[in-house]
């Protein structure tokens, strides 16, 4: 199946690095497209009608205020095609509408698609009546960047708030912890590496575990130890709370 990308900004790199295949890609900051296209093997064009003419699935990076324009841009070139959206808060409703002649698919990835981690949302109702093989194949290639879920249209804006804003949180979080860690003498270099693998290790363990966060937590901590001190100061600190605005954020 030969990609398209009608944008190459972060997310859209990190889905091509990702499946690590020549893509047909496009961008108004050129220089963008041709970095991606020279690293990739691939092809970098002058215009998005010129990806659609190259690609069987076609995948929309651009800025979602863009759609209608990009779909008038493409016209008849994205017929029959499959087209995959990445763009946040627009819903399929709005995709077939600028996409009538096209199998649309509607994704959310996290940037830790770029390593072939992480987790990938697809909205349920992506493709259509009679598109059975396209829709496999559609759905295999992006669930070779992670984990697949499925989940109903009106939940993927709150996934948005959990995994594809958390790579930002999780960087948050570690850079904290590796300045905690250096206001007590500890180089910054060497704070990093303790707090990003033992980040790292922890998912691993999670994962192991069946997402198991309580039992996880509770393993490591001992009553009345220096870890219960810990977390009670974290929950004092409000981090709890922290992380709900940070989705009623989003949401809003």
């Amino acid at each position: 199946m030969r990609i398209g990308l009608i944008g190459c900004g972060n997310m859209a790199r990190a889905l091509a690095r990702g499946w690590g295949r020549p893509v047909v890609c496009f961008d108004p900051v050129a220089e963008r497209a041709t970095r991606l296209a020279e690293e990739l093997g691939g092809r970098a064009v002058s215009g998005n009608r010129e990806v659609a003419e190259g690609s069987d699935l076609l995948v929309l990076a651009h800025k979602p205020a863009q759609l209608r324009d990009v779909a008038g841009e493409l016209g008849d070139a994205a017929a029959g095609r499959a087209v995959a959206s990445i763009l946040a808060a627009t819903p399929l409703a709005d995709l077939r509408a600028a996409y009538p002649d096209s199998s649309v698919y509607r994704f959310l990835p996290s940037l830790p698609v770029e390593v072939r981690r992480g987790a990938i949302v697809q909205a349920r109702g992506s493709g259509g009546e009679g598109s059975g093989e396209l829709d496999e194949a559609v759905t295999s290639l992006f669930g070779e960047l992670g984990m697949l879920v499925e989940l109903d249209e009106s939940l993927v804006d709150v996934a948005m708030g959990l995994m594809s804003c958390a790579p930002a949180y999780v960087a948050l979080v570690a850079e904290a912890q590796i300045d905690a860690g250096v206001r007590r003498g500890i180089p910054a270099a060497q704070g990093a590496s303790l707090v990003v693998e033992t980040l790292a290790g922890t998912a691993e363990l999670l994962r192991s575990r069946g997402y198991d966060t309580v039992a996880v937590r509770r393993e490591v901590t001992s009553p009345g130890g220096v870890t219960a001190r810990g977390l009670d100061a974290l929950e004092h600190g409000g981090i709890r709370a922290a992380f709900s605005d940070a989705l009623d954020a989003v949401l809003r």
